[in-house]
């Protein structure tokens, strides 16, 4: 920031400053430089947007974080969230309303102009996580009789009242979307020009029933800075823009990381959440894999009564390998396919060609990490550096199957059960790695004590 002075200068007490010079010198600033001052110094955040003139005090609050907003919302002059709520453009206000508890949302809808509220309501009555709530009303539309300079006379006319003007819609008398415009195709051609003569009917719009993930996968395809959204009759309702598309991607990305690292999501930032929220959302994963664990200690003592580990007590020291391998050979499937799920990579219906590549891809990698298990066997066997008994070519090649099987068990399960949990409508993310490592272990000691029967089997009789 340029601004290092100003910081000093919140670290005194800026409270006895002129209110109309604290007004200019904040108008001056970066709205990130500002942001930033009310993340730093947050018992005078009040303050500091009440000091903004209202365009740049909306453009602040919409970049802030939740906990934030929300605290602001509670904090300032009624007049001033009035201001505030009725200025933020209509997606970014549906998201912030979506965030709060249903009494405070009551309130703030009283706050707002009828014009407004007839806006908010709309859009909040679409699904939570639909293409609907993302989107503004707030763009500009044109007919296919008008010629370019009548469209051109438009756009100056309403367009500081749009999200963007960078792409224009074309519509019939009924709202019938026909065709998105670029701006540049307009000043190209003669002002003379029917819009008609420019249209093609090329254009790819969301209906406002999709999911906001779908949203993602349409604009990473498209490369656009907005696009429509229409009803299944193709009336157009509105647009949703790049920005609010990247918020909710990132709102997603950091969902799924926190899910694939096991815990629940958050929903806030980790300095932020209460401690006892905290421990919460981790300790309920923890105990649902430790009572799944509990089942490889149930397997074990199985497998123990029917003398494996009595007459071969040395596979007992390579049981954390085994498991280690398949429950790490599960993690990687289980998040290349997540990720790929997400950037719209594969499908369920790609279900036999992901099953195929995992099969035959966890074999080779069973068959690469079992050839170095039955050579470090061996190397220790031979260099005498442990001994593992007469039977030691059998421990190897026991280890050496076992491991086969187990990372390819483990790499078939972890790209599997995200697609099973897609298909029932469960978010992918929560076949996280640590899950996938649980079911992996438990499954693992049965392949594991199973290949020892069969290899060991003339020994043990």
């Amino acid at each position: 920031m340029e601004n290092e002075a100003l910081k000093d200068l919140f670290q005194a007490d800026i409270a006895v400053m002129d209110p109309k010079e604290l007004h200019g010198l904040l108008n001056e600033q970066l709205i990130v430089d500002v942001a930033e001052l009310i993340e730093e110094y947050p018992e005078q955040e009040d303050l500091i947007i009440s000091s903004l003139s209202i365009q740049r005090a909306v453009s602040v609050f919409k970049i802030l974080d939740f906990p934030i907003q929300e605290r602001l919302i509670e904090s300032l002059p009624r007049d001033k969230v009035r201001e505030i709520i009725n200025e933020l453009p209509p997606d970014d206000r549906t998201a912030f309303l979506g965030e709060l508890p249903g009494n405070i949302v009551k309130d703030l809808l009283k706050l707002l102009r009828p014009e407004e509220l007839k806006i908010t309501l709309s859009l909040l009555g679409y699904p939570e996580n639909s293409v609907g709530r993302l989107m503004t009303p707030d763009y500009i539309d044109i007919e296919p009789e008008w010629t370019v300079q009548q469209a051109l006379d438009h756009i100056r006319e309403n367009g500081k009242d749009s999200e963007t003007i960078d792409v224009i819609y074309v519509v019939d008398e009924r709202g019938k979307l026909l065709d998105d415009l670029r701006i540049r195709e307009f000043l190209l051609v003669s002002p003379n020009t029917k819009i008609s003569e420019i249209v093609d009917g090329r254009f790819t719009s969301l209906k406002v029933t999709e999911s906001q993930e779908e949203a993602i996968n349409v604009f990473r395809k498209e490369n656009r800075v907005a696009l429509p959204v229409t009803d299944d009759q193709d009336t157009l309702l509105g647009i949703v823009t790049f920005d609010d598309v990247m918020w909710v991607a990132n709102e997603e990305y950091t969902e799924d990381i926190q899910k694939i690292g096991g815990t629940e999501a958050l929903e806030e930032p980790y300095l932020e959440i209460k401690l006892f929220r905290l421990l919460r959302k981790r300790g309920s994963v923890l105990i649902v894999l430790f009572i799944s664990e509990m089942l490889t200690a149930t397997a074990m003592q199985y497998y123990q009564d029917s003398g494996i580990f009595i007459k071969f007590a040395d596979l007992i020291l390579f049981i954390p390998l085994i498991l280690s391998c398949g429950g790490n050979s599960g993690s990687q499937a289980s998040t290349l396919i997540i990720r790929a799920m997400a950037l719209g990579e594969v499908t369920l219906k790609d279900w036999w060609r992901v099953m195929r590549r995992e099969i035959q891809s966890g074999f080779l990698l069973g068959l690469l990490l079992g050839i170095i298990g039955f050579i470090r066997i061996s190397l220790w066997q031979v260099l005498h550096i442990y001994n593992y008994g007469t039977h030691w070519m059998l421990m190897a090649t026991t280890i050496f199957f076992a491991l086969i099987g187990v990372i390819l068990w483990g790499s078939f399960m972890g790209s599997m059960l995200p697609l099973i949990l897609k298909r029932i409508r469960i978010d992918p993310a929560t076949s996280s790695a640590p899950f996938v490592a649980t079911m992996v272990d438990v499954t693992g000691i049965i392949i594991y004590c199973s290949v020892a029967g069969i290899v060991l089997q003339s020994i043990l009789q």
